[in-house]
């Protein structure tokens, strides 16, 4: 019973990788492709916006 102990380990951890694996390959393109794209246009979108607020608005200092 020993080899089963050792082996359940790298076993399940095979399984699980494998899983994990099959559901990137299937998330990836069809309507999650839009999906996930929107949200990076968006937030690439606000992050260029404040970046543009914080060049344009004036600059106060100590001295």
């Amino acid at each position: 019973m020993d080899y089963v102990s050792a082996l359940l380990p790298p076993v399940g951890m095979a399984i699980f990788f494998t899983a994990l694996i099959v559901v990137i390959v299937k998330t990836q393109g069809g309507a999650n492709k839009a999906k996930e794209d929107g949200a990076v246009d968006a937030a690439m979108a606000r992050a260029e916006s404040v970046r543009q607020a914080q060049q344009s608005s004036p600059k106060t200092g100590d001295a």
